[in-house]
Parts: structure tokens; C-alpha cells; sequence
């Protein structure tokens, strides 16, 4: 993990976790809370929270559980000394460093050490910050992390500036020369930093205010949030030193605009302080008091820290120009001890020097002289030229106030001269450095007012020059300074615009990719939709489709009644549950559905007026976006289907776009259904109709198989009433004789064989009739016998067997039982004895020139199974109509008795509902048809569809 990262990499990781859904976001979550820590603190700790929650889940070992914690430790820890707490951050911080030290992990005790020598630093501990800062980076270079090992040098060069300028310049300044280039933003914070500070120690304003603005940029980019603040306060600085104080303003207000949100009370504190120096200079002095007060209020908690120095120095300088000496004091006696608490010799010095000045004020020039003469000896032993040169400035102001003894090795007329003159010496020495005309003209007045007044012209005319070379520096350092802001500036711009070009090419190559594979789900979600044949079905899929793709509370397809004249909800859900059959006139045109229909057009209401939730069906939900489009095909329009939700502006371009797509295929296929159905009601009716057809030719034949007996039995039966009359006669008139009474006899014997004979086999088929038929039209499950169930079938077709000339013989043994369906398997068997009389045999007139066709029907049977073989010695069947001939509606004899649906039933019948298989083999020298049945069919499930047949 590294120590910072940059802004498009935090939105990219907040992208990235969105979707992401339990312990699959712990990785982000520990990245977005780490890098947030300074960025966002609030949301930082509330990731740690969410971390914490979900770690137990995510199945890490042990080790790698605890070094995750730690880590969570450590921001914990950071927001804790960001907001000055300062003890709890350290305990915090040590936990984590033992943890991870524990672990070898040599990147993460780095961070800590990192953050141990900032909490020293708001402690005033600036020891133990160079220590920090050492242990720090030998962790890092033990880890091979070069970056933190330059972060941790950088930052000690920075803090040695500051105690030492020359030597940190010594020691640093070729490690991190001026011109070193392009440094990635984290470690470029700390360079530039470190490089200002030198600048501004050497009085080249304007080069520091360019190092401090490009400290600035990069602190914001890689969210060094509290290094953005100081680098903004000491730009505000170097404006208000080269009097440019609009723009000084303008920087502490950056800088306060960055620190107030935050809370943080070392960065608002130093905002309040060097925005309180600059309304000084400026002479807005009660306002610039007050401030001051509530800086050091707000300071209180980091009271070690150099900014509570800083504030205590300000302090002294306004009750200065105040004239209140005695506050001046205090606060110049308080910055010594915080300065020699924090060993920084610029402190000291203007500690002594402040004391000096406020001491004179109060009539104490004895004490006075100690103070200033200690501060000059201080910024001697730094080497500071620019103290020592404001010290030398309080000396001569207190000869010149003061009766005191002259310094030893005076050769100038009074004391003020001699310190003046000692201070434009050392001034003299200072590179590029102009005396300021202040300066010049407080020896003039010592030579005025030691009568030298051609001497005093010359050095009022000198001071005059001076002002004018100091004006000139400053405006040539605030150009340098706007120079290097605005190059910042366009640097800025240009990367800013190289991001927003690279992230949008990312977030087009993203909609490109994620439009793809919208295109291709829609593609497989349309396979799924149009496989579907039953509109139940179609509406559950597309509800589970639209829920899963869209934001959705309301769901619904209107479907266009056979009227034509309303809509009727054909399927709709609401919040998971059921809606309730509502129906929509297509007279109502305040309805958007009707709208939608009539007009043939998508309707988006992006926002429902408030007055349309009178419209709004009773019992359902007030949505506040909805979104119709209607179900076409072709021109023909099949209804309007409904997406709608609780809040506004819910369907987007690409939302409405995969809602059209949902629409279009399900259109499709509820087109399909619909087609479907008016053929499965078809087909009902060709079946029925074939049921029927089979009936009466069973009828048909039925009828003409019983004539004959009947008929017979009608001749022999009104013969013998003719011969029992002619008995009759002959018993009641001229006698009977015995040879007649003898014929009588044998005749009636006779006749009532006959009689007995014909009615026996008419008795045998209405019985064989009345079985078929209850099979038939009842098709009800029993056990029977096969050869008996084949010969009752065989007799019912047998008149038209033999009336067009042909025969069929049975081979059934009695005893094969099935428990099975009779009359459907008779349906079977009827069906292949018309097929092959219709199809197999040539027509022939009926003059005896036709051959005879013969059939064969014989059955065999095993323990479980039975093969039923039903073979003619017809024409056969073409090779290329084998293929087809169970297909419904496929005959060869269309128009001449063949309905294309005998075969098809019949196969339906065998594999549906008995429970077998039907296999056709045909050559030139006949047709067999060989039916493999269980003798016990299977269970039917009464829950399913009812099969055609």
C-alpha cells in the first residue's frame, strides 16, 4: 500500500466499490480509508468502521487479519493527531507498530514512524522528530520502498531548515537540488517545501512563493491535505512581506478554506495567526487582536507546536503597535520559553529582541540592553543576517531612547550610530539583499541630530534610492511569484485536462464495454424470451429480467382485449407482490397507457404531477417516474407494457433504450404465443373432429355389419309367419294333414337355427360396439386382453376391409393382459388399418381387375413389454416422406380422404399416453409399423397439460 495516491485513483477505487457487495470490498475499503485519512476524516473513520465489521468474514489467516487491523489502527491514529489528540494518536500508533513490526512489515512501520514525527513535531519535540524521521526511512529502505525512504529524507531537510538553514542547505541541498525536475506529487510536497523554506530564509521571496505554490499543487493532489493548508499560509506570507497584501489575503483564505471544514485545530489556528499579521500590516489592529486570541484558544491542545510560537510572536508585535508593553511582554517571555523548548534559534532571537523593544517601553533600558544583546548573539552564532541586522535596529534604538554605556570599540560619534552602521555592514554581506530605506533613514536622523546635517542629506538621498531598488525587488519578486503561480497554474490545467482526456476515454471505453455487454445480455435475455410459447411464461420472464436490469417498484402488461376497445392487465407486480385485473378503456386519454398505444410511442414522465396521483389506481403505489412503450409488431400494435418507480428522473437514455429492447422481443414473443395457441386450439378442433370422423365410419360400419344378420333374421322370420298362417288356415278349413304339419316342423327347426344364428351375431357386435365406443369417448385406464381388444377393433372395420377387396389376418395369443388405455390403442390400431387402405393399396374399380392387399397384425409379448407388428403388402412409402409422416397435417392424399392427422395422433397416443415407441420400416413390398407398449402404461400426471391426440 502506498503512502499517498493520488485524486483520480480515489475516484477510481470509490467507482470500483459500488457494486461490490460484503467481504469482496475489504481490499477498497482499506485503500479508500487510508488514503481518505487527511482527504475526508469523517468518511475515512467511517470505512475503518465498515472494515472492521466485515473482516471476521472475509476468511483471511491470521497474520494478514492482524497486519489489516493494524493498518486501520494507523488511520485511526492519524485522524486522532490531525484533530490534536495528540496522546491517544501516539497510543494508537504504538499499538499498530507493534503489530506490524511483529509482522516485518517494513512499509507499514515506516508509516508509523512517519507519524510518530509529526505528533513530536505539534509536541514541540523536534528531537525526536529527526529521530522519527530516521527510524522512518531506514524501515523504508529495509522494505525496498524507495518512495517513503525520499519522503522520510525530504521531510527531515525540511525541519532543518528551520534550525539551521546553511547546514541544511549543506547537507541537502544536493541531495534535492533546485532544478531536480519532475517529482511525483507525494515527494514533490515535501522538495518544494524544503526548497521555499531556504528561499524564503534568504529573502528571495519570490522564488520561495513559486517553490511554496508548487508544494501546494501537489500536497492537494496526492491528499497531503494539512501540508496544502501550510504551504497556502507561507505563500500568504511572502506577499504580505513584499506588501502585497490583497494577494496575502487572498492565499490565507485558501488557506482557511481548506482548514475550517476539517476541524483540525493546528491548521485553523495557524490560518487565524498569519491572517491576523497580515490585518496588522495592513493596521486593522482590534480585528487582528482578536483573531490572534482565538488562535492560540484553538492552538491550545498543540501548545508544543512551533505555530503556537508563531502566534505568540504576532502577539507581541500587535501589543507593539498597540502600545501595550506589558502584554508585549508577557507574550515575548512565553515565545522564549517555547523557543528554547523547541531549539529553533529564530525563535530565540526574536524572542530577546521583542523583550528588548517592550522593555524600553516600560523604562527598563538595562534589562532592555541584556535582551538585545543576547538576540544579537544569538543570530551571530545562526549566522542569521537578518536577525542580526533587526537586533543591531533594537540596540540603536535603545542608545537612542536611553542613557546607556557605549559599546566597547565605538569609533562613530553616539552608540546609535555605531549599532547603525554595524547593521548596514552585515546587511552589506547579505547576497542580493537591498538595505531598507528604514533602515537609512534612522542614520540620518542620528547624523541630524548630531548637528552632520550634509551627512544626514546624503543618507536621506540614499534611503530614497534604497526604497525605490526595494520597490523595484518587490514588484520583481511578486512577478517571479505570479510567474511561477501561474506556470504552477497552467501545469495544473494541463495535467487536469490530461486526466479528464485519459478519464474520459476510460469512462468511453468503459460505456463501450459496458454497452456490449448490455447488447450481448440483452441478446441471450432475448434467445430466452422468444423460446417461449406460453404468455405465462413470457410474463415471468420478462419480470424477472426488467427487476434485475432496471430500478423498478411497478411492473405491468397491458394487453389489447378482442374487442379492440380496452386494455387489460395481463400480468403487473408492485413491491413484490401481485397486482389485481384492471382494465383501461381506450376512451380514457388521461391514461399514459392508452396514450402510449394510440399514439404508437414511447411516454417517459420524468416527474408525475402531484394532480396526476388522483388518476392513480385504487390500491396501488404513487410512483414518481414512469415509463411506457408499446408492444408492436410489425404495424400491429398488442398492448403497452410499464416500468415505473418511487423517485424521479429513474430511466435514463440507457435504461429507456434496454427497456424498448425488453419491450420489442417481448412483443415477439407474445406474438408467438398468441399464435401458438389459436394452432393448439386448431388442432383441438381438427382432433376432435378426426374423434368424430372415426366415430361414425365405426358407426358406419357398425350399421352395415349388423344388417345382414338382422336382415336375414327379418326374411326367415316373415316366412315362417307365412307358413304359421298357411297352418292356421289348413287346421281351421280342410284339414291338416300330417305331412304338412312334418314340413311345418322342419322348416320352424330349421328357421330358428337360422333366426337363433343371425341374432347371436348381431348380439356379439353391438356388444363388441358398445366396448369399442366407451373406449373410445371415455379413454379410460383398465385391464384387458389383447387378442380380445384387437378382434372387437378388427370387427368394427371389418365391412370396409372386405368391401374394397382385402383381408387381414391376426396372430394375438390369448392370455397377453395389459393394464392400459383400450381405446386410445384402438384409436392406434383403426388409424393404421384406414392408413394403409387409403395409402398402400392401388384403387380399383370395383370389377374384381385389383389385386388383393393383405395386413397382418400379430403381437408378442415378455414378462414387462409387448411388440405389437402391424404390416401390409402395399406400395410402401417414399424414402423421402419417411421422415415426415408423423408430422401433423402431412399427407400425401390431401383432398381425397387424408387429413395429415392420423399418423400424428396415433404417434402422439403411443409415446404420450401409453408409454412406448412407434417405429415405420417400408420397402416397395409393403409397410411395418412395430409399436413397443409396456403391458402397464404409465401413471399420468393429472396436474400437467393434457396432451393432443
Amino acid at each position: 500500500m502506498e503512502m499517498f495516491a493520488l485524486g483520480h485513483e480515489i475516484t477510481q477505487w470509490e467507482d470500483a466499490l459500488l457494486p461490490l457487495r460484503g467481504a469482496e470490498r475489504i481490499p477498497l475499503l482499506l485503500l479508500l480509508s487510508w488514503h481518505l485519512r487527511q482527504r475526508d476524516c469523517a468518511r475515512a473513520i467511517h470505512l475503518v468502521d465498515e472494515t472492521r465489521l466485515l473482516l471476521p468474514l472475509a476468511g483471511l489467516e491470521p497474520a494478514a487479519l492482524e497486519q489489516a487491523q493494524a493498518r486501520l489502527q494507523l488511520v485511526q491514529a492519524e485522524v486522532a493527531w490531525l484533530q490534536g489528540a495528540l496522546n491517544e494518536a501516539e497510543s494508537l500508533a504504538m499499538a499498530a507498530h507493534a503489530t506490524l513490526c511483529a509482522h516485518n512489515d517494513g512499509a507499514g512501520c515506516a508509516d508509523v514512524h512517519w507519524l510518530l514525527s509529526s505528533i513530536a513535531v505539534d509536541r514541540g519535540d523536534h528531537a525526536r522528530c529527526d529521530a522519527e524521521l530516521q527510524a522512518a526511512g531506514e524501515q523504508a529502505r529495509s522494505a525496498g520502498d524507495s518512495m517513503r525512504a525520499s519522503l522520510a529524507d525530504a521531510a527531515t531537510a525540511r525541519w532543518a531548515v528551520l534550525r539551521d538553514a546553511p547546514a541544511a542547505q549543506a547537507r541537502w541541498g544536493s541531495h534535492f537540488p533546485g532544478d531536480s525536475g519532475k517529482l511525483p506529487a507525494p515527494l514533490a510536497t515535501w522538495v518544494h517545501d524544503f526548497h521555499g523554506l531556504q528561499a524564503h530564509h534568504s529573502r528571495n521571496l519570490g522564488a520561495a512563493a513559486g517553490h511554496y505554490m508548487q508544494s501546494y499543487e501537489a500536497a492537494l493532489e496526492s491528499g497531503q491535505v494539512r501540508g496544502a493548508i501550510t504551504a497556502a499560509i507561507n505563500i500568504g506570507d511572502c506577499f504580505a512581506t513584499l506588501n502585497d497584501h490583497e494577494s496575502a489575503l487572498e492565499w490565507m483564505q485558501c488557506a482557511v478554506d481548506l482548514a475550517r471544514p476539517t476541524l483540525w485545530p493546528r491548521s485553523i489556528g495557524a490560518c487565524q495567526t498569519h491572517t491576523a499579521e497580515t490585518l496588522r500590516k495592513l493596521g486593522r489592529l482590534a480585528t487582528a487582536e482578536e483573531m490572534l486570541h482565538a488562535a492560540l484558544h484553538i492552538l491550545a491542545p498543540v501548545a508544543g507546536a512551533r505555530t503556537y510560537a508563531n502566534a505568540l510572536f504576532h502577539l507581541g508585535e500587535l501589543s507593539l503597535d498597540k502600545g501595550d508593553y506589558d502584554m508585549a511582554l508577557d507574550a515575548f517571555s512565553r515565545l522564549a520559553q517555547r523557543a528554547e523548548a523547541l531549539g529553533q534559534a529564530d525563535f530565540r532571537s526574536m524572542a530577546q529582541r521583542g523583550s528588548a523593544h517592550a522593555l524600553s517601553y516600560l523604562d527598563r533600558p538595562d534589562e532592555a540592553l541584556q535582551a538585545a544583546e543576547r538576540a544579537c548573539q544569538l543570530a551571530t552564532a545562526q549566522g542569521d543576517a537578518m536577525h542580526q541586522v533587526a537586533a543591531l535596529r533594537v540596540l540603536a534604538m535603545l542608545h537612542a531612547r536611553h542613557e546607556l554605556p557605549p559599546p566597547p570599540g565605538m569609533l562613530e560619534r553616539n552608540p546609535a550610530l555605531h549599532f547603525l552602521h554595524q547593521a548596514l555592514q552585515v546587511a552589506a554581506s547579505i547576497d542580493g539583499y537591498v538595505p531598507p530605506g528604514e533602515l537609512l533613514d534612522a542614520l540620518a536622523r542620528e547624523y541630524a541630530h548630531a548637528g552632520d546635517y550634509a551627512r544626514a542629506y546624503d543618507i536621506a538621498l540614499d534611503a530614497g534610492v534604497a526604497r525605490e531598488k526595494s520597490h523595484t525587488q518587490q514588484a520583481s519578486n511578486r512577478a517571479t511569484a505570479m510567474q511561477v503561480y501561474h506556470q504552477t497554474e497552467h501545469a495544473r490545467s494541463e495535467g487536469y485536462h490530461h486526466r479528464e482526456l485519459a478519464a474520459s476515454e476510460a469512462r468511453r471505453a468503459e460505456v463501450l464495454q459496458q454497452t456490449s455487454d448490455t447488447l450481448e445480455r440483452l441478446s441471450a435475455i432475448g434467445q430466452e424470451i422468444t423460446t417461449h410459447l406460453d404468455a405465462n411464461a413470457v410474463f415471468q420472464v420478462l419480470d424477472r429480467h426488467v427487476h434485475a436490469l432496471l430500478p423498478v417498484n411497478t411492473f405491468a402488461v397491458y394487453m389489447l382485449d378482442a374487442s379492440g376497445m380496452a386494455l387489460r392487465r395481463a400480468h403487473g407486480m408492485e413491491a413484490g407482490r401481485p397486482l389485481p385485473d384492471n382494465a383501461i378503456a381506450l376512451s380514457n386519454l388521461r391514461a399514459y397507457s392508452v396514450r402510449c398505444l394510440l399514439g404508437r410511442r414511447e411516454v417517459y414522465i420524468a416527474q408525475v404531477p402531484p394532480r396526476r396521483h388522483a388518476y392513480t389506481v385504487p390500491g396501488t403505489l404513487h410512483n414518481q417516474s414512469v415509463l411506457y412503450v408499446p408492444l408492436m409488431v410489425g404495424e400491429r400494435v398488442l398492448g403497452v407494457m410499464t416500468v415505473q418507480a418511487c423517485h424521479a428522473n429513474a430511466y435514463g437514455k440507457r435504461e429507456r433504450l434496454i427497456f424498448r429492447t425488453l419491450c420489442a422481443y417481448g412483443a415477439i414473443a407474445l406474438d408467438n404465443a398468441s399464435a401458438y395457441r389459436q394452432l393448439q386450439d386448431a388442432q383441438a378442433q381438427l382432433v376432435s373432429q378426426e374423434k368424430l370422423a372415426a366415430l361414425g365410419s365405426l358407426m358406419a360400419g357398425v350399421a352395415h355389419e349388423l344388417n345382414t344378420p338382422i336382415g336375414n333374421s327379418l326374411l326367415i322370420a316373415s316366412t315362417m309367419q307365412q307358413k304359421t298362417e298357411d297352418v292356421e288356415r289348413l287346421m281351421n278349413g280342410p284339414g291338416l294333414r300330417r305331412s304338412d304339419l312334418a314340413s311345418y316342423i322342419e322348416d320352424a327347426g330349421k328357421a330358428s337355427a337360422l333366426v337363433m344364428r343371425g341374432l347371436h351375431s348381431a348380439a356379439g357386435l353391438v356388444n363388441s360396439f358398445k366396448q369399442v365406443a366407451v373406449d373410445r369417448t371415455t379413454e379410460q385406464r383398465r385391464q384387458f386382453d389383447l387378442q380380445q381388444v384387437s378382434n372387437e377393433i378388427i370387427a368394427t372395420v371389418m365391412n370396409r376391409i372386405r368391401s374394397s377387396g382385402h383381408r387381414i389376418d391376426m396372430e394375438i395369443a390369448f392370455g397377453i393382459a395389459m393394464d392400459s388405455y383400450p381405446g386410445p390403442f384402438g384409436q392406434v390400431l383403426t388409424n393404421l388399418i384406414n392408413n394403409a387402405l387409403l395409402h398402400a393399396f392401388d384403387q380399383a374399380p370395383n370389377d374384381g381387375s385389383a389385386s388383393m392387399g393383405y395386413m397382418r397384425l400379430c403381437a408378442t409379448a415378455d414378462a414387462a413389454r409387448v411388440q405389437i407388428v402391424f404390416a401390409d403388402n402395399g406400395g410402401g412409402i417414399a424414402e423421402e416422406y419417411l421422415s415426415r409422416i408423423f408430422d401433423p397435417f402431412f399427407t400425401t392424399k390431401l383432398g381425397q380422404g387424408g387429413s395429415g392427422l392420423g399418423l400424428s395422433i396415433s404417434y402422439n397416443i403411443v409415446t404420450a399416453l401409453l408409454g412406448g415407441t412407434i417405429q415405420v420400416s417400408s420397402s416397395p413390398a409393403g409397410t411395418r409399423f412395430t409399436l413397443d407398449l409396456p403391458l402397464a402404461a404409465p401413471q399420468l400426471d393429472a396436474s400437467g397439460p393434457a396432451s393432443i391426440y
